[in-house]
């Protein structure tokens, strides 16, 4: 009764949201999920989730396996943060969604189920991709000879500024850095407003690119 009563509940969800019992194999799947993977619920009910997603991180790692660190976390209580993977969907494409994770335990049949609610971000992930081509560029930029007269002196950066212009020069994303820095985002944001006055700058992609160009990281 509790289970159906969950199954129920998601299928009121936003989110694309998929139940996993101990076996990885899939108990439920609502409108949300058919919409975003493509799958309908009779085709994917009571098979493994593993090579139906075959998600992966973003460096190609596979994150969905026969033995799910995922899933093995969870089973035993183990808290376990939410993670950005790349799924394949039902025609083959691929898709980039941030997957939270919740733990069902029914104490009555003692049976633990895994909860994934899955987000879309393939904006995120193509906007992530453009800064990357940006800084890159910037950089190239950067390394051309310059003949030109010499930059006007400007006020010097802390130490926390010029780790987060470092971050922004290796394609960090801005919630990648707070997370990193162990600052919250109005902190973060506070501190690239100094980066750019002091910079003379008008946005973050200047402001490395002017960071780099006056060697100051």
């Amino acid at each position: 009764m509790l289970e159906r009563e969950l199954f129920d509940f998601l299928e009121h969800t936003a989110d694309a949201a998929f139940v996993v019992n101990e076996h990885y194999q899939i108990c439920s799947w609502n409108r949300a999920a058919e919409r975003l993977f493509g799958h309908k619920a009779a085709e994917v009910l009571d098979k493994a989730c593993a090579p139906l997603l075959q998600g992966r991180d973003g460096l190609g790692t596979s994150i969905c396996g026969e033995h799910c660190a995922v899933l093995d976390c969870a089973m035993h209580d183990r808290k376990v943060a939410d993670y950005d993977m790349e799924a394949v969907t039902r025609d083959g494409s691929r898709v980039w969604v941030n997957v939270s994770i919740l733990t069902f335990h029914d104490e009555r049949t003692g049976r633990r189920l895994v909860v994934h609610l899955a987000r879309d971000i393939e904006e995120k992930k193509n906007r992530e991709a453009l800064a990357q081509q940006l800084m890159d560029l910037a950089q190239r930029i950067v390394a051309l000879p310059d003949d030109s007269e010499r930059p006007a002196p400007v006020s010097s950066l802390s130490g926390q500024e010029r780790r987060i212009l470092r971050l922004l020069a290796q394609g960090k994303s801005p919630e990648n850095i707070a997370l990193q820095l162990h600052i919250t985002s109005h902190t973060l944001r506070n501190h690239l407003h100094h980066v750019n006055t002091k910079l003379h700058t008008r946005n973050r992609l200047e402001a490395v690119t002017q960071a780099t160009r006056r060697g100051l990281i």
